[in-house]
């Protein structure tokens, strides 16, 4: 029997759904006898097209649906993606920290928070263990010229521009996955006799029927809130960011670098984004209008950019984004699952979006659901792992605002108080205070962050663990953490002399 998925909204979530479900069930003419995967776009809907960088992860996503690396960067401006770089969230200054995607030298067989802690803490705690930040301070690619496609010199994902993304996603969908393609408006929801929906009628009548329909319309929410009415769980009162301020900027030349990471400056009331790309610059200010008028954050935002001579000073008038952060109480409702904005929304920090989606398609792809009694169980576990997921992803982000010391504004010290702070995370600073975040501190198998991730940021942030050399037995280690340092070491300066910079690499990409 053949088992149809229908995919509601288009935009990145919709068409990344569908490509890594239809690579896994309908990539060859044997598989599209038993899975059929369309998606209805509306033509009134404008993608919200801001979600321009991503994890690693994205890929292992292009190869999985066939997509080639050189025809991913130039058909969508993309550039390389190597950490995220946050600029004055401790201090207020013009401190810094990278959260690097390149773990510490030695990890998984050595433990080298814990060295570096006993240590007394030499130099950060980023540059004592990789080799990334120092690239990223050059502007360097990844990779080298000569590398196979997606392989690399230090682990990255990608800035990409949104809706070349979408296009280039469309197509390849279409083209090569077998993935058919309707456009309409959404105008009736007809649910069957036990609670399922049936199917969807648009408004110029058409009924398009399924087994399994996917929610990803986005703000409005068609299938898994106005349908299905699943409460929105606001996690504003702990991540206190509601609007966001987009905005794309030129290069003031064709020669200007392309940053290596994803630079996040913290302001009075939130902080701005800056992704570069190889023509233009997506630049950013998110933050809570509890705490700053939309006006005064766009003040802040035109002097962001007027003080950077290397962006051009045309002047744009940016695109105001309001939001509720925050994710739906449950994400599959008998057989309507939701993926993307529609499931849930915060803040931009960590560029978690895409990869939320990227990992719920991947799930449903490697489980799809075959009749009604696997679906419930596939229901309940989804919900489940993916409740989990979101209360990962608000302890992440918390944690970038909690160790801050600044005392400049309401908004940081609001930050602060122990009652906008989980208790899950919390418990997590308690334990971290004797001891660094270790592989043993998770059974999550599909945990988002790793404790590298939460290292990075962690004593990027100024935090210390009171560590002995005796308290872990690091006394047996240290020939090895010296030899992994030196290692470290020549891997920078081999890297530093080899690496050509993004601009240079992209270049020659195109050429």
């Amino acid at each position: 029997m053949k088992t149809k998925v229908v995919i509601v909204g288009g935009g990145t979530a919709g068409w990344l759904t569908a490509g890594i479900i239809a690579a896994k069930h309908c990539a060859s003419p044997a598989l599209l006898a038993t899975t059929e995967v369309v998606l209805v776009e509306s033509p009134d809907v404008k993608n919200l097209g801001v979600g321009e960088g991503t994890w690693p992860t994205m890929r292992d996503t292009l190869r999985q649906i066939g997509l080639s690396e050189r025809q991913f960067l130039t058909c969508c401006d993309a550039s390389f993606k190597q950490a995220s770089k946050f600029v004055g969230w401790q201090n207020g200054g013009q401190d810094h920290y990278y959260h690097p995607f390149t773990v510490p030298v030695g990890y998984g067989a050595v433990n080298m928070a814990q060295h570096w802690s006993a240590a007394n803490y030499p130099d950060s705690f980023e540059s004592w263990v990789c080799a990334q930040g120092a690239a990223c301070d050059q502007n360097l690619s990844p990779k080298l010229p000569q590398h196979p496609e997606y392989a690399f010199s230090l682990n990255y994902g990608y800035h990409l521009n949104a809706g070349k993304f979408v296009e280039l996603l469309h197509q390849h969908c279409v083209e090569k996955l077998g993935v058919t393609y309707i456009q309409g408006h959404v105008d009736q929801v007809l649910p069957a006799n036990n609670g399922d929906i049936a199917a969807i009628k648009l408004a110029n009548g058409m009924q398009v029927a399924g087994d399994l329909f996917i929610d990803c319309s986005g703000f409005a929410a068609l299938l898994i809130g106005q349908h299905y009415q699943v409460p929105f769980m606001s996690q504003r009162h702990v991540l206190f960011n509601d609007t966001a301020l987009a905005i794309q900027v030129e290069h003031v030349d064709n020669n200007a670098p392309i940053a290596s990471c994803t630079v996040a400056t913290a302001q009075s009331s939130g902080w701005i984004w800056d992704i570069a790309l190889p023509h233009r610059r997506g630049i950013g200010h998110v933050f809570s209008r509890d705490f700053c008028s939309i006006d005064d954050a766009e003040q802040a935002l035109q002097a962001y950019i007027t003080n950077d001579p290397l962006l051009s000073q045309n002047k744009v008038e940016p695109r105001v984004i309001k939001f509720d952060p925050g994710h739906r109480q449950t994400f599959w409702q008998n057989n309507c699952v939701a993926i993307g904005v529609s499931a849930g929304f915060v803040e931009p920090l960590e560029a978690t979006a895409l990869v939320l989606v990227e990992k719920s398609a991947e799930w449903i792809a490697q489980q799809l659901p075959r009749d009604c009694q696997s679906m419930a169980v596939l229901a309940k576990r989804f919900n489940q792992l993916t409740s989990q997921r979101w209360l990962e992803i608000i302890d992440f982000l918390k944690l970038h605002y909690v160790l801050t010391q600044r005392s400049d504004s309401d908004y940081w010290h609001a930050h602060q108080q122990t009652q906008s702070i989980p208790e899950s995370l919390q418990e997590a600073l308690t334990l971290w205070r004797t001891q660094p975040p270790g592989l043993y501190e998770s059974n999550q198998r599909f945990e988002l962050f790793s404790s590298a991730s939460k290292q990075y940021v962690l004593y990027g942030m100024g935090f210390r663990s009171d560590v002995s050399r005796e308290q872990f037995g690091l006394q047996s280690q240290q020939a090895m953490v010296k030899r992994l340092l030196n290692e470290k070491q020549h891997n920078i300066e081999k890297l530093l002399n080899a690496l050509p910079t993004n601009r240079e690499f992209l270049t020659r990409l195109n050429q």
